[in-house]
């Protein structure tokens, strides 16, 4: 293979860097292109461009593959402890016992947020998005933890606080929306069972999670754990790159994830079965309405910008409803509508020819509904597992002595120089 590239312009010729990775992808360097040609590239939508060398997720979409440092998704979904791949992803290796110990006592001594900051919720009106509550309280912690400002990359207190108290902000959001009282948090729970506590304890009553609830978290986080470089990923990248602190750079991506063209989209998900349930269970005229252009008519949760096999993450949800909702007696008609949709996808050639097999979203919303999650806080249980992720990726790239400010450029499509009209004369 060649290691370079030639580009020809206005009869020259110049010679850009082949870049490969790990797994044979390849890239051409134009890090030099405007300095030596005085071209930019275009690249709408940035599908085409490399921001980064980074060694924590490898995907693969024509191939559904999905790897975190190595270890394929399936089986971290099946075997690990949803901490473990945080570790993994944060750090680059799977933590030794003694290291896991540590890892989860300073998470156990995190888990309160200030009280100061406990009165914020009530500024916030109950009927508030849950997403704008969550990247506010994160965006604040910047506030009580100012030595945050001047952190070294390598000082693991701020990850370790924003990984732990998280689970407090989110919680405590949710009784805010409910109207019930905050429940603080009880550190001789789990990770996800400690979440659990606090999300739907109140305290009339004594609660126990349930242990296959609480495995049911544990997965649904880790699927969501990392995902190369998608909005939200580049987005606490690109904040970080000015030298944000880590708080700010992370409430940046929830903002990101909240759209629904990215983390809002399980949400979508559960309207379209919704819809199709009170229009009289009809789903075979509904996907009939999708293939028609002119109808408008979307199908959500199906198709992946990257992903051109079926998503490996969705599988491993699929088994998972099929399991628990025995298991918590749930008879939810929006599960057959959505597995008869999906039997259609799988058969029918105009959804085949177009590589629209279920993505991650089109299970976790059913998998959430069945949990007593409601809908409006789907996306914030997907920042929840995507935490990890981006503190991944804001680590790695601020201890790259290469890192350079975000700076994309443009090409300007606008006025000409033209002089300025006084009012009255316009």
């Amino acid at each position: 293979m060649a290691d370079s590239a030639k580009l020809t312009l206005e009869g020259t010729e110049y010679e850009l860097p082949i870049v490969v990775g790990s797994e044979d992808e390849k890239a051409i360097d134009i890090s030099k292109l405007r300095d030596q040609t005085g071209y930019v590239t275009i690249d709408g939508g940035y599908k085409n461009t490399g921001s980064c060398l980074s060694s924590i997720t490898y995907l693969d979409g024509e191939k559904g593959i999905l790897r975190h440092r190595g270890y394929s998704i399936e089986n971290l979904a099946e075997k690990a402890e949803f901490l473990e791949v945080a570790y993994l992803v944060i750090y680059g290796t799977l933590p030794t016992s003694n290291e896991y110990e540590e890892f989860k006592k300073g998470i156990r001594d995190h888990s309160i947020i200030h009280e100061d900051m406990r009165h914020l919720f009530d500024g916030f009106p109950s009927s508030g998005h849950p997403m704008s509550i969550l990247s506010s309280m994160v965006c604040a912690l910047s506030a009580y933890y100012p030595d945050c400002l001047d952190a070294d990359p390598a000082d693991d207190i701020h990850i370790t606080r924003l990984l732990s108290k998280i689970r407090t902000i989110v919680a405590f959001g949710y009784k805010k929306s409910i109207g019930h009282p905050a429940m603080y948090p009880r550190n001789d729970l789990s990770y996800c069972a400690n979440f659990m506590h606090m999300m739907f304890a109140n305290p009339a009553e004594p609660y126990e999670a349930d242990p296959i609830i609480v495995k049911a978290i544990n997965t649904l986080l880790i699927l969501h754990a990392d995902h190369e470089q998608n909005c939200s990923t580049a987005t606490v990248r690109l904040v970080g790159s000015s030298n944000a602190n880590l708080y700010a750079a992370v409430s940046a991506g929830i903002l990101a994830l909240w759209g629904p063209l990215h983390g809002g989209a399980n949400q979508a998900v559960i309207e379209m079965l919704q819809e199709i349930q009170d229009s009289g269970g009809d789903y075979k005229g509904f996907m009939d309405k999708v293939k028609d252009k002119s109808s408008g008519v979307r199908l959500m949760g199906f198709g992946h910008r990257v992903y051109k096999s079926y998503d490996p993450r969705a599988k491993v949800l699929k088994d998972m409803a099929a399991k628990l909702l025995p298991h918590l007696k749930v008879d939810d008609p929006l599960l057959d509508i959505a597995k008869n949709l999906e039997a259609i996808a799988l058969e029918d050639s105009y959804f085949v020819e177009r590589n629209l097999y279920p993505n991650v979203d089109f299970y976790s919303g059913i998998v959430y509904r069945a949990l007593g999650i409601p809908v409006n806080m789907f996306t914030v249980m997907f920042a929840l597992g995507r935490l990890p992720g981006w503190i991944g990726q804001w680590r790695e790239m601020m201890r790259d002595p290469g890192k350079k400010i975000g700076r994309p450029r443009q090409i300007f499509t606008g006025e000409n120089a033209r002089p300025f009209v006084e009012l009255d004369k316009r």
